[in-house]
């Protein structure tokens, strides 16, 4: 790909994509202080595929085991 052509928010993508290919702890911490702002995309993002499925299941299962008490 011409970097020339390459738009600056496409540049930006393709080197977050790049370091969280790199370093997948360090892009896990990140996602969760991320979430004291309030940023569900970039939690997702930096998380990935199993990290976003497995929160899922944990907020899932919480509140199955919430609605059986309460």
């Amino acid at each position: 790909m011409d970097s020339r052509s390459e738009t600056a928010e496409k540049k930006r993508e393709r080197l977050r994509q790049e370091e969280l290919k790199n370093n997948p702890s360090g892009t896990l911490n990140d996602g969760v202080n991320r979430t004291e702002n309030g940023n569900l995309v970039d939690l997702a993002g930096s998380l990935g595929w199993k990290g976003t499925g497995i929160l899922i299941l944990v907020l899932f299962i919480g509140y199955v085991i919430y609605k059986l008490l309460f």
